[in-house]
């Protein structure tokens, strides 16, 4: 199974409109991976305060499929994927309930914080992505078997 992280619209996260802000939309996601680097081990302390390296997102986007409430429960299934030495991407799909409200990828490219030049993945987050890769590449199979 993908990286599963639950959680409840706030009304903090919705627009005038009573859905969530798409930005907020990010920041939900945002939540999950985090969460993600935690329960893999990770302080985030560490890992965001004065690192070495960083993560820095150089491309979002954000589908919306069906609208989400405040009080909606939401189900976030959080899938990275390495692209090279330096990048992956993290899907993640939003679901309320079985339906799927959101569909987000973030791109991330590792840099050395000194010198803002790219950089191999330090182990960690090799390990962090190989794991839930394996994890996101056998739910990916089952859904195209569905699909067919």
């Amino acid at each position: 199974m993908p990286f599963i992280y639950n959680r409840t619209v706030r009304f903090q996260d919705t627009d005038a409109a009573g859905v969530v802000y798409f930005a907020n939309v990010l920041a939900i996601c945002h939540e999950a991976y985090e969460e993600s680097l935690k329960v893999a081990g990770m302080n985030l302390k560490d890992f965001f305060t004065h690192p070495t390296v960083a993560f820095p997102i150089v491309h979002a986007s954000v589908d919306f499929f069906k609208p989400m409430f405040c009080g909606d429960d939401l189900l976030i299934q959080l899938m990275p994927q390495q692209l090279s030495s330096d990048r992956f991407e993290v899907t993640y799909e939003v679901m309320v309930g079985e339906l799927l409200a959101a569909k987000t990828v973030t791109r991330h490219v590792c840099i050395d914080t000194n010198t803002r030049s790219k950089r191999e993945f330090p182990e960690q987050i090799r390990e962090w992505l190989e794991v839930h890769h394996k994890e996101a590449e056998s739910v990916e199979r089952r859904k195209s078997r569905e699909i067919i």
